[in-house]
């Protein structure tokens, strides 16, 4: 219905435009400088040669059990003051299905009030000892001062044992979870991830389920009491230990605080295992505006931590795109075609079902040039065998990467931790480096064929539907695209038959009767508008009047104090102090927003109007026309099919730099006031952001002053 100014600055993702390419100088390989025995000059154009893999010291660690089958490592490591306790369940996922979230939510539950203890009390001992102290679905963490290691065992013991589950905190966690899922929603990389997870998985395994406004709701304390009471057990549980710490007197301490720990029957799942499609499949999310795709080629894989296949495996993917500037696919997208700043490949391992990912950013016009190189990429490491040299370059990196981890005592600890858990052999790690050095070009070409399967990837993408998804249909063996949410359930096309009848110009005109007609419309003079703005779970004041196609004013305030203020007064735009010359098409447009209804001023400002089909809003049938203004701006609105009232906007706006962005407007909750109907709350997304705003009051024709809008 109307079309708020956008009332604060907010942080937008930038557009991803064509990168200037940088020259890199690449050294050319050369002859290989041998050691000398005389003592004589070094050449030092010459590099010198690769020595053997070193010898890798990884401390040894002290394994034992408690009374009540908690299992121990301890890594001891003097050479600071402090000690880490890491307390992680060993249990098999859990579908939560309409419940989803709740293993967070009960994670986060545990830190936020015991029986001995309220939130308060516990950060204001954690403080005082300069300590932390977190606590997830899966487990205890916390650190300090070696000095204060009795102390944080006594506080992390309450919180796992102890914890009450307020009823009143689990409401403040399910608000700040649902206020990020909204952020969340519109954000092109988030749906992707979602949506990914769906399609490699599915959604009957915990892998590819996710949380949603609806699913958080649900969740009951009772609910989170019931999963502690589960899962929270000492027999599945291990408490790994790095620092300073005294072996001979710390099993006692950990009896003292962790030993009446019960143990009991702990629920066990099994799922079938996720299969990747049998031909290649399209899968596109539309984001209605968005000037850039994001891209991800994704299926699963058996691929099992610390498999013998493994190492290799990780160097297969390193050169493909798991190495950052190295990869082929950022030098091939990035480098070579200028079509993205970033391509990446990832190869997950993971006891249930691994998985395979390449993705990227890239502008509308080179979505499917995009998916045709990732492809390529996958295809030609397949198929031809890598050169020696870049492979030696890549055996540097990892073995650089790996030596520089192990300078911190918590990688031994997570070696110690994978060598239980996954029943690693005991020396795995220490001749890591040696297997590492003796990857192959062979062996980095079996691996490509076990795990690269460009024929059999699900190739998502997340953007604008009119303007890409058609140039998809040739990557689907079937040569279809098949569309999908932003959570990931397959979109239903909608079964309306447009009527020969029907024109944007109808669907316009049936919209302009139903919010009070143009007639009224016309007649109206002036507005003032005041409405609360709710952003990351703080609460804003707005103020916005309006001499109805002219000028307008905007001002946001928090705690009575400014934010901001904009004045149009019809040529100048002044915001906060600041003043601004409009261009002939900058006046168009602010007088337009100040008409509160677009609309109505189409025909005369030229705007051309196109309808583009009927698709879902909000599970609604809408039409979907496009307005283009004549200087080429783009608005696309959605009319209810039924009631008549616009659902949704999407606007295409400059935003830093000159880069284009588009903000999407949802409409809700329209009421009557004064015979016309306004939409009464507004949810805007920009980016990763997103606003709601809440219409406290409207007032019609007070005979506003043009006073109101100078700009001295």
């Amino acid at each position: 219905m109307k079309r708020l100014i956008f009332l604060l600055t907010i942080a937008v993702l930038i557009a991803q435009c064509t990168p200037t390419k940088p020259t890199i100088n690449v050294p050319t390989p050369g002859p290989v400088a041998e050691p000398t025995d005389n003592g004589g000059p070094l050449d030092r154009s010459i590099p010198p040669s690769a020595g053997p893999a070193p010898e890798i010291q990884i401390g040894d660690y002290d394994k034992f059990t408690l009374s009540n089958n908690v299992e121990v490592i301890v890594v001891k490591n003097d050479k600071l003051p402090r000690v880490s306790f890491s307390l992680q369940l060993d249990v098999d996922p859990m579908l939560e299905g309409d419940k989803a979230g709740v293993i967070d939510l009960t994670g986060q539950l545990m830190r936020r009030g015991t029986k001995k203890r309220s939130k308060s009390q516990l950060d204001e001992e954690i403080d005082f000892i300069g300590a932390s102290l977190s606590t997830s679905g899966s487990g205890v963490f916390g650190s300090s001062l070696t000095k204060h290691q009795d102390k944080l065992l006594e506080l992390m013991s309450d919180v796992l044992l102890n914890s009450t589950f307020d009823e009143g905190e689990l409401e403040k966690l399910k608000k700040q979870t649902i206020s990020g899922l909204a952020s969340q929603k519109d954000n092109p990389n988030a749906i992707a991830g979602k949506v990914a997870s769906v399609l490699t998985y599915g959604g009957n395994h915990p892998y590819g389920e996710s949380q949603s406004e609806t699913t958080v709701k649900n969740v009951t304390a009772d609910d989170c009491k019931n999963y502690y009471k589960s899962y929270f057990k000492p027999n599945t549980t291990r408490l790994v230990i790095v620092g300073d710490v005294d072996g001979k007197n710390l099993k006692a301490q950990l009896e003292k605080y962790f030993g009446d720990w019960k143990k009991g029957e702990v629920p066990s799942h099994k799922y079938e295992t996720p299969q990747a499609p049998k031909a290649a499949e399209v899968a596109f999310v539309d984001k209605t505006g968005a000037v850039q795709s994001v891209i991800q080629v994704t299926y699963p894989v058996d691929y099992k931590p610390g498999s013998d296949k493994a190492i290799k495996a990780r160097v297969m993917n390193t050169i493909l795109g798991g190495g950052g500037f190295s990869g082929r696919l950022m030098q091939n997208l990035r480098e070579e075609h200028a079509y993205t700043y970033g391509s990446r490949s990832s190869l997950r391992s993971d006891p249930l079902v691994g998985s395979f990912s390449a993705s990227a950013s890239v502008r509308n016009e080179v979505t499917d040039s995009s998916i045709i190189e990732i492809l390529y990429e996958m295809k030609r490491l397949r198929d031809e065998k890598v050169d020696q040299d870049h492979l030696n370059m890549i055996l540097n990196q990892l073995t650089g990467s790996f030596s520089r981890a192990l300078e911190r005592p918590e990688t031994v600890a997570r070696f110690a931790r994978n060598i239980e858990k996954y029943n690693l052999p005991k020396d795995y790690y220490k001749n890591y480096l040696k297997k590492l050095r003796a990857v192959t070009i062979e062996d980095v070409q079996a691996m490509a064929k076990m795990y690269l399967k460009p024929e059999n990837a699900h190739i998502l993408v997340v953007g604008n539907k009119d303007e890409v998804a058609g140039t998809l249909t040739k990557f689907s063996k079937s040569g279809k695209v098949n569309f999908y949410d932003t959570e990931g359930k397959l979109v239903v096309a909608s079964n309306v038959k447009i009527d020969k009848s029907v024109t944007a110009q109808t669907v316009i005109d049936k919209y302009l009767s139903v919010v009070g007609g143009v007639a009224k419309l016309k007649k109206m003079k002036d507005a003032t508008i005041k409405l609360n703005i709710s952003i990351q779970g703080n609460t804003l004041n707005g103020k916005q009047q309006f001499i109805i196609g002219e000028k307008s004013s905007t001002e946001v305030t928090m705690m009575g104090n400014p934010i901001e203020k904009k004045i149009f007064d019809g040529k100048t735009e002044m915001t906060n102090g600041k003043k601004k010359e409009l261009s002939e098409d900058e006046i168009v447009d602010a007088k337009m927003a100040s008409t509160l209804v677009r609309e109505v001023m189409y025909a005369k400002a030229g705007y051309k109007t196109e309808l583009k089909g009927v698709e879902k809003v909000n599970g609604k049938d809408a039409y979907k026309v496009v307005a283009t203004s004549p200087a080429g701006t783009k608005a696309t609105s959605f009319y209810d099919v039924d009631s008549g009232f616009k659902l949704r906007t999407v606007r295409e706006q400059e935003g830093p730099g000159g880069q284009k962005m588009s903000i999407i407007t949802d409409l809700e909750g329209y009421k009557e006031v004064e015979g016309y109907m306004f939409p009464f709350t507004m949810k805007k997304s920009a980016g990763p952001q997103t606003l709601t705003f809440e219409i406290q009051e409207i007032k019609l024709n007070t005979g506003l002053s043009a006073d109101l809008f100078k700009i001295d």
